[in-house]
């Protein structure tokens, strides 16, 4: 594990949970685990540590006492709390006095907690960052105004929707192309499509390409935090607004004045926080928890879901004035199963991001498994197949990436339609009958082999072939090097 890698304290009594906690966080950071209050105090004592991940319930120190007592002492850390619905009340008494950046419900999702992490890393880097620039504006404001503009191109050029990888021809391509166009006006858009098709990519692509680029751009995924939780997130409090609100707190909307709010699953929300939401948009101004003045906020609000809202609309689970409030222009992210035909190039621009994360040498797919990636239908979009690659790189030798890596489920899950146009894409384009039929037969072989992980007595029983037959065609072939 790379000495680089941001520190993660756990801190929980349950070994099972520490166990579940480090293998859905061990490939991306540095993990610390403790037991108790006191063991995790030890470990403060003598590391430096980016983020505590700490359970509510735990024998002496609650979890919000202990995140208090650490924000005093080690302020620089981010504090996360995991706990139940039932200490959501202590949770929120305690959030803004122990200085608490997220609160996870149980049954956590590993990938939500992941992306937690990810994010609150990424935060306090921010933090730190913003503290170095304080200190230049006031030694070097003109060294702040080059850096500035120095950060903001890069941005502009890491999110252009050019970026956005997809092959030629692309069902993409018309999405981005009206999402260009639309940048420059300042519409609310909505942006539909599946867990994982790069939702919030094209929201970040939309607001650097929009007169407001030089603004913030300020995310919150509305389905990670409870109602009781979001109207503060999102739109502030004043200290004594409720028990635990020690001191003021500027919502989510304040900080993105002249820029861009992105609200990701805005279809999770409750009808209350709706009517507040809506509000806010008609009027162009808040009032923050406890507060009796109006804020005026200037932001462009992008939104995102993977309902159908408009079904949720019909059903009643989504007001109806809202949803024409924030849907000004929709715009749908199709499906990686439906765009076929980019599943190599983002799969080879994920192998080179994952080859650079794990500090593997410049790696490549071999035929095999790139026939197997494109044949299995990706219900968890880009996300499941970059955990796939991830996965085969961690697991494979060598610099070729193979298809024996893959899990048994990529392995078993292809579908006819992409057979269909790997078939397609086997036969080729000139030749006599009989090359055509060679080129089908050694797709039908390989396709097999994948499946049943080379098991050639299956694949021989599957084929109604003998052991003999399958090995003779393997040979003219040539895919004994593949089984």
């Amino acid at each position: 594990m790379s000495s680089d890698l941001p520190v993660v304290l756990l801190v929980d009594d349950e070994v099972r949970s520490l166990d579940a906690m480090r293998r859905t966080l061990d490939e991306d950071f540095q993990i610390l685990t403790a037991e108790s209050a006191e063991a995790a105090r030890d470990v403060l004592a003598e590391r430096e540590v980016a983020v505590i991940l700490c359970d509510q319930r735990m024998p002496g120190l609650t979890g919000v006492e202990f995140l208090k007592e650490a924000r005093e002492r080690w302020p620089d850390t981010v504090r996360i709390v995991i706990s139940g619905y039932t200490d959501s009340e202590d949770i929120i008494a305690g959030i803004n006095e122990a200085g608490i950046y997220q609160y996870i419900l149980k049954p956590w999702v590993p990938d939500h907690l992941l992306q937690t992490v990810r994010t609150a890393v990424e935060s306090r880097t921010l933090q730190q960052g913003l503290s170095r620039l304080e200190i230049e504006l006031r030694t070097g404001a003109p060294v702040l105004r080059a850096r500035k503009a120095q950060k903001l191109g890069e941005a502009r050029q890491a999110f252009d929707f050019e970026r956005i990888v997809r092959a030629p021809g692309s069902p993409l391509d018309s999405v981005c192309e009206m999402a260009a166009r639309l940048a420059r006006y300042d519409l609310p858009v909505l942006i539909l499509g599946e867990s994982g098709t790069g939702k919030e990519l094209l929201g970040r692509a939309i607001h650097y390409a929009s007169p407001r680029h030089a603004g913030p751009f300020v995310l919150e995924n509305c389905a990670a935090i409870p109602d009781t939780l979001l109207e503060s997130e999102l739109f502030g409090h004043k200290r004594g607004a409720f028990t635990g609100a020690f001191e003021d707190h500027v919502g989510l909307f304040q900080r993105a004045h002249g820029g861009t709010v992105f609200l990701d699953e805005i279809g999770e929300t409750s009808p209350a926080f709706q009517v507040k939401l809506l509000r806010v948009l008609q009027e162009g101004e808040l009032r923050p928890v406890g507060s009796t003045r109006a804020i005026p906020v200037d932001v462009r609000v992008l939104s995102a879901t993977h309902r159908k809202l408009e079904d949720d609309v019909r059903a009643g689970r989504f007001r109806e004035d809202l949803y024409y409030r924030i849907a000004g222009v929709t715009l749908s992210m199709p499906a990686l199963r439906e765009r076929a035909g980019d599943i190599a190039p983002v799969a080879q621009r994920l192998l080179a991001d994952v080859a650079v994360e794990l500090g593997r040498a410049k790696l490549s797919f071999g035929d095999d498994a790139m026939a197997c990636l494109i044949g299995y239908p990706w219900p968890g979009n880009i996300r499941e197949l970059r955990n796939e690659i991830a996965r085969a790189v961690a697991l494979g030798d060598g610099d070729v990436v193979r298809a024996a890596a893959f899990s048994t489920r990529v392995l078993q899950g292809q579908t006819g339609h992409s057979n269909a146009q790997s078939a397609q894409a086997a036969l080729p384009a000139t030749g006599t009958l009989q090359e055509r039929l060679d080129a089908l037969e050694a797709m039908v072989l390989r396709e097999a082999l994948l499946r049943h992980r080379w098991n050639k007595t299956r694949v021989a029983a599957e084929l109604g072939l003998s052991r003999v037959g399958l090995r003779a065609k393997l040979q003219r072939f040539r895919l004994e090097g593949d089984a």
